[in-house]
């Protein structure tokens, strides 16, 4: 049983709280912290092709990939100072209790910042993990833009932190990988517990609409004579709530639209917009695409408007998270007295991309309201304690693990 106690005051009082989205000067400052904070605890760094950076403290045995401790600490532009911030800050409070204390685990043990892990500036999500574990090409990603035109790579660049260390699990891989981050829902708050145990994430597609219609005078084009383009995207977005709805556990959501010309006066001839689409499965989640699409279209074709662009540009299938990984946040959970419930995410997270290269768990905390992505984001320093608590028992029961099928003695 884990008798080693992380300090719930000292790990609040550590939140930062400006809004940093992904590679900005807040960014860059965030980061220095990160590097200049985790060396007073003994941790080397790596600083990867995509900016991840690996803060790690040895262990008896380096000759073994490390266990990863990881979140981000990007946000997105309404805010929140606890979404991924308090996954990372956990994953610091661990390495403090160990330096604390003098232990000297089996395996080496790494706090990760994972880069851009939202996508609210260059999308998609968990990019950089997905970079690192092979869904994603490097090139493809350094491409990325945000809306001002700025690419990742010239913006990793600026900020001096285009590392040299492959992005790449088989050249730089983990043992495990262990998150701490708030639910984003109000499962863990209904139910009046501090800590959830993830077993896995729904399935997530993200599409970017483009559509075609004219240009004409507001004035003098009569009602039954318009290819409006802004009234069809309207219509395609209530059917996509619609669709939703048919669909038992499916979530579809439009958050961004964008059209031209953008003249009060003339009828907007293009738009863009994105959906987000979920569900508990990736037969539902299938169903969902198959419905969106049939559906939009006939919209679309009833309204005259052309469907220029329809473009699934990310697919993260349904994550089931590794058993044993999962087994040593509930034992930790239980040694640590706390109930818990177990979960499926709804969000995407880094984890989702690990999974894929090496054994992978969560831990969700709770929040108030499940208010996410807003300034009004907030967990309590008990709920944040217990989360770290929890993630600083699964790291050394798995480390355990990996000391035993080693052959050596605890």
């Amino acid at each position: 049983m884990n008798t080693y106690t992380v300090n719930g005051e000292r790990l609040h009082a550590t939140l930062l709280e400006s809004y940093r989205l992904s590679l900005n000067d807040d960014d860059k400052q965030v980061r220095l912290w990160f590097i200049e904070e985790t060396k007073r605890y003994g941790c080397k760094h790596i600083v990867d092709q995509m900016g991840n950076i690996f803060a790690i403290r040895p262990g008896r045995n380096n000759d073994i990939p490390p266990i990863g401790m990881g979140s981000h600490l990007d946000t997105q532009p309404a805010g929140g100072k606890y979404d991924g911030i308090v996954g990372v800050n956990s994953a610091i409070e661990v390495l403090k209790v160990l330096h604390e204390n003098n232990i000297t685990t089996y395996a080496p043990i790494a706090a990760i910042n994972w880069t851009n892990e939202e996508g609210a500036r260059f999308p998609p999500a968990m990019l950089s993990s997905g970079v690192w574990a092979g869904a994603f090409e490097l090139g493809w990603a350094h491409e990325r833009k945000d809306l001002n035109g700025v690419g990742l790579k010239e913006e990793l660049q600026r900020i001096d932190f285009l590392g040299d260390a492959p992005c790449d699990y088989q050249k730089n891989p983990l043992s495990a990988h262990f998150e701490v981050h708030i639910e984003q829902g109000p499962i863990l708050e209904q139910k009046d517990l501090s800590v959830g145990v993830v077993t896995g994430v729904q399935a997530i597609n993200w599409y970017s609409i483009e559509l075609r219609g004219r240009e004409q005078h507001c004035g003098t084009t009569p009602m039954n004579s318009r290819a409006d383009t802004l009234l069809c995207a309207a219509k395609m977005i209530v059917k996509v709530n619609e669709v939703a709805h048919t669909v038992p556990g499916a979530l579809a959501s439009v958050a961004v639209i964008n059209s031209t010309p953008q003249a009060i006066n003339t009828l907007a001839g293009r738009v863009q917009f994105n959906i987000d689409a979920r569900a508990p499965s990736d037969e539902r989640l299938a169903f969902l695409d198959e419905e969106l699409e049939r559906e939009l279209r006939h919209v679309a074709s009833q309204e005259g408007v052309k469907v220029e662009k329809w473009d699934k540009f990310w697919n993260s299938p349904r994550t089931v998270f590794d058993r044993t990984a999962v087994d040593a946040v509930r034992k930790s959970a239980k040694d640590s007295g706390f109930e818990y419930v177990e979960i499926q995410s709804g969000a995407g997270h880094d984890s989702v991309y690990t999974a894929r290269r090496c054994p992978t768990a969560m831990i969700f905390i709770r929040c108030k309201g499940g208010i996410s992505h807003n300034p009004a984001e907030y967990s309590t320093s008990e709920d944040i304690q217990a989360g770290a608590q929890t993630l600083l028992g699964a790291v050394l029961h798995y480390d355990q693990l990996l000391s035993a099928q080693g052959n050596e003695k605890p």
